[in-house]
């Protein structure tokens, strides 16, 4: 028997794909999404329709855990001025000689779920010394289902996590084994703590925001790393803030490049839902990749 075609965003109304961008980012619960998407699809469909949108972590993982290539290893790091104490996981290619570069890789609004810990994976098998906290640490850590991770995220005091990350970059900055050069990618949520984190690290080289709020217009003037902002083309959410960020990194004069590839959801690089975007994901990591050996690998 033949195996059927992967769901893409091309499968699904697209006020479909609007609920479920509401569900995933807080804006309605569960019950909200199904009786709303009932209304299109009938009670039985919209079951069916959060089912096949909802993250399939087993069969998008790309690197196993126990990969040899790989040393992995969950960490613990001093917060003193977030939450006291981060917890993260920690990625480097095994068997590695000389000094590799550093890079922080920051979650969605779920926490270090399976899907993030097997990006800090592919990344670290670049060549880099990948890290990636779970802003969820204080609660308790990733709770193993992504809509209990929700309702805890919402719970964070977003201020002292803003520090758990500034902690966490600065940990590994000195890691033993790193080049000190640091870089910087996240994803939704992660993306706007890599704008941010942009303008509170004059040492970070590099930052890669996937769909990401924008930076403080204020702070932007601050900002040293290079930028490679993600945005999709269908996120009006998001998407509303470019223009006034781009307009002020370009009169600060930093150095940003947008990618936005035509007919893609948020969440285009995140491999376990429909909304993937299988060329345009191929295409941005080839992008990141590019920026972080030319800051990260290259001596200045």
């Amino acid at each position: 028997m033949s195996t059927p075609p992967k769901q893409t965003a091309r499968h699904f109304d697209p006020d479909v794909l609007a609920l479920f961008d509401d569900y995933v980012h807080g804006a309605i619960d569960r019950r909200g999404f199904l009786t709303r998407a009932g209304r299109i699809a009938g009670a039985a469909g919209a079951a069916g329709l959060l089912a096949a949108l909802s993250p399939q972590f087993a069969s998008a993982q790309q690197i196993a855990p126990d990969d040899a290539r790989l040393q992995t290893r969950h960490v613990e790091f001093d917060a003193p001025e977030g939450n006291g104490r981060g917890r993260g996981y920690l990625v480097r290619p095994a068997g590695a000689s000389g000094p590799l570069p550093l890079v922080l890789v920051v979650h969605e609004n779920r926490g270090l779920n399976p899907h993030i810990e097997d990006v800090a994976r592919r990344v670290a098998l670049e060549g880099y010394i990948a890290f990636a906290p779970d802003a969820l640490f204080p609660k308790g850590g990733y709770p193993g289902e992504e809509d209990a991770a929700r309702a805890l995220f919402a719970t964070l005091d977003q201020d002292k996590a803003q520090q758990d990350f500034l902690a966490a970059a600065g940990w590994l900055q000195a890691i033993d084994g790193g080049n000190g050069r640091l870089g910087v990618v996240g994803f939704c949520y992660g993306g706007g703590m890599a704008n941010w984190l942009a303008t509170q690290l004059p040492s970070l080289r590099a930052a890669v925001p996937f769909y990401g709020p924008a930076a403080p217009l204020e702070d932007v003037p601050k900002i040293a790393a290079e930028l490679l902002v993600a945005l999709a083309s269908n996120d009006a959410r998001v998407n509303a803030q470019w223009p006034d960020y781009e307009a002020a990194l370009k009169t600060a004069g930093k150095t940003f490049a947008l990618y936005q590839p035509a007919d893609t959801e948020h969440g285009f690089n995140n491999d376990t839902t429909p909304r993937y975007d299988e060329a345009a994901a191929k295409d941005a990591w080839s992008k990141m990749l590019a920026l972080f050996a030319r800051t990260l690998k290259t001596p200045a």
